[in-house]
C-alpha cells in the first residue's frame, strides 16, 4: 500500500502547514485505476495552470485496492473558471458551490479548495446547533484539507507528479484500519450531523474501527439528526444500505442509538417483536446478496421491510375499526405510515406508491384457487410481492406449502397453471352471423 518514513499526526491533528508527500514509488495508486474522464479533467487543468488533485474516497478506495468507481476533483480553480475550460460543465448546489462535469452517463464533481470563513461578508452560514447551513468560502490546499471529515478522505492524488499530499496522517490511519475525524471530533460532527452517517457507512464498507473520539461524538451526538432535512437523509439512506455492506451497517446505526432517529417507529417494534428483528435482517443479507452478484436493488423493497410491523399493526387497528379487507386495511396503514416517516426521512412518491400496492398484496397470495387468485401472477408488483411473501416465509409468518406454491406456480405453463388453479378455459362466444338484407325494389 504505502511505504511511509515520517511520524504520523495523531487524530488528525496538524504538527506543520506542510504536507507529507509520497511519491508515485512509495504508493499503489495507478493511473489504470482512474477513469479516462477523470483523467481528462486533471490534465486539462494541469495544462491550464491551475492545480488538480483527486481526493477523497477514490484516492483511499485506491489504496485499500477496492476499485474506486466515483472520482472527486479539486482545484484551486473557481467554479466559473472551471466552467470556463469544459463546455460540458454545469455548476449546483447552493450549500456548496461545485462544477460537475459530465462525460455520458459519468460525472466528475470538481470543487475549488475551501477555507475557514475569516470575513463578515464571507458566504457562510450555520444554524443555532452549529451546523453549516452554507460554505462557499474559498481558499488553498492547506486550508481546505481541515474543511474535510476524515483522515482517510483527506489524501489528494497530484496529477503533476503522481505522487499524494498527506497533510493529517490519513495514510498512516488506513494502514490502521481506524475512522479518524479531523480536527474536534464533537465540533466537526456538530457542523454536520451526516457526517455520523458517514463514519457508520466507512467503517461498515472499509472493516475499520472507529477512533475513541469519534465513538464518543456520536454517542453523544446521535438525537441531531433530527435537525437534517429529510430529503437529505433519504440520500444518506441509499448509499447506507445500497453498497453491499446493509447487515454490517444496520448493527453498527443501532449500536450508536443512529437507527431510531431514521426509523422511530421501526426501532419501537423491535422491543416486543423478535421476529421482526430476524425479517428485516434476512432483508438485508439478501440485499447485500444482490449487491455481490451485481444485480439491482429497490429502495421501495427495503422500506416496505423496515414500516411492515407498524403497518401491520396500524392495519389491525383499521380492520378492526372500519370493517375493511386485509388488503384495504394494508394499503390504508402503508399510507399513514409512510407518511408519517417523511418527517425523519423523505421518501418521494415514485417509491412508496410501489411499496403500498406490494404490502396491499400480501393477502393475495393465501387464495390459490380461481381465476382472480391465478391473476396475481401478471400483477405489475407481483415479483417484489413475492420476494417479500418469501422473507415472510423464512422467518415463519407465512405457511411454507404457501411459498411453495407460488413458487412453482411462475415455472408452469398455461394450461398447468389453470389445472393448478382449477380454473375453467372461458368458452368462446360463437359470433352470430348476421343477415344480409335482400336489395329492395323499386
Amino acid at each position: 500500500m504505502l511505504r511511509t518514513d515520517k511520524p504520523l499526526k495523531e487524530h488528525g491533528k496538524p504538527d506543520s502547514a506542510e504536507p507529507r508527500i509520497i511519491p508515485r514509488a512509495a504508493h499503489t495508486v495507478s493511473r489504470k485505476a482512474i477513469s479516462d474522464s477523470a483523467l481528462k479533467v486533471l490534465y486539462r487543468l494541469d495544462k491550464a495552470g491551475y492545480q488538480a488533485f483527486l481526493v477523497g474516497g477514490c484516492v483511499r478506495d485506491a489504496l485499500l485496492d477496492l476499485h474506486p468507481k466515483d472520482f472527486d476533483v479539486a482545484t484551486d480553480a473557481t467554479p466559473d473558471e472551471v466552467r470556463a475550460l469544459f463546455s460540458n460543465c454545469r455548476l449546483i448546489g447552493r450549500r456548496f458551490r461545485l462544477a460537475h462535469v459530465r462525460f455520458g452517463r459519468e460525472i466528475i464533481e470538481v470543487a475549488t479548495f475551501r477555507a475557514a470563513a475569516n470575513h463578515e461578508d464571507d458566504d457562510v452560514a450555520h444554524d443555532d446547533e452549529g451546523r453549516i447551513l452554507r460554505d462557499n468560502v474559498y481558499g488553498t490546499i492547506e486550508e481546505d484539507v481541515w474543511r474535510r471529515d476524515f483522515t482517510c478522505n483527506a489524501l489528494y492524488y497530484n496529477i503533476a507528479d503522481y505522487s499524494i499530499w498527506d497533510y493529517v496522517g490519513g495514510a498512516g490511519d488506513i494502514d490502521r484500519r481506524k475512522l479518524v475525524l479531523i480536527g474536534d471530533a464533537d465540533q466537526r460532527v456538530r457542523e454536520d450531523p451526516v457526517r455520523m452517517l458517514r463514519a457508520v457507512r466507512f467503517a461498515a464498507k472499509l472493516g475499520f474501527t472507529m477512533d475513541e473520539p469519534v465513538d464518543a461524538a456520536i454517542r453523544e451526538n446521535a438525537s441531531l439528526l433530527t435537525n437534517v432535512p429529510a430529503a437529505r437523509l433519504f440520500d444518506e439512506f441509499l448509499k447506507l444500505f445500497q453498497g453491499g455492506q446493509a447487515e454490517a451497517t444496520f448493527d453498527l446505526l443501532r449500536e450508536y442509538g443512529l437507527f431510531e432517529q431514521l426509523f422511530p417507529a421501526t426501532e419501537q417494534e423491535f422491543l416486543i417483536d423478535e421476529d421482526f428483528r430476524n425479517f428485516i435482517r434476512a432483508a438485508l443479507q439478501n440485499t447485500d446478496r444482490r449487491v455481490a452478484d451485481g444485480k439491482s436493488v429497490t429502495p421501495m423493497f427495503l422500506l416496505g421491510v423496515f414500516l411492515w410491523a407498524p403497518v401491520c399493526r396500524i392495519a389491525a387497528m383499521r380492520r378492526e375499526e372500519e370493517k375493511m379487507t386485509d388488503s384495504q386495511s394494508l394499503a390504508l396503514a402503508a399510507y399513514e405510515v409512510a407518511a408519517d416517516q417523511q418527517r425523519r426521512v423523505s421518501i418521494p412518491k415514485r417509491f412508496t406508491v410501489p411499496m403500498r400496492e406490494m404490502m396491499a398484496l400480501q393477502p393475495r397470495f393465501y387464495a390459490t384457487q380461481g381465476r382472480r387468485a391465478m391473476n396475481l401472477l401478471e400483477h405489475r408488483r407481483f415479483r417484489a410481492a413475492y420476494d417479500f411473501m418469501m422473507l415472510l416465509a423464512e422467518i415463519g409468518r407465512v405457511d411454507p406449502d404457501i411459498a411453495a406454491f407460488w413458487t412453482e406456480v411462475q415455472s408452469m405453463s398455461s394450461d398447468q397453471r389453470m389445472q393448478r388453479f382449477q380454473v375453467q378455459a372461458k368458452a368462446r362466444k360463437r359470433r352470430r352471423r348476421r343477415k344480409r338484407k335482400s336489395a329492395s325494389s323499386g
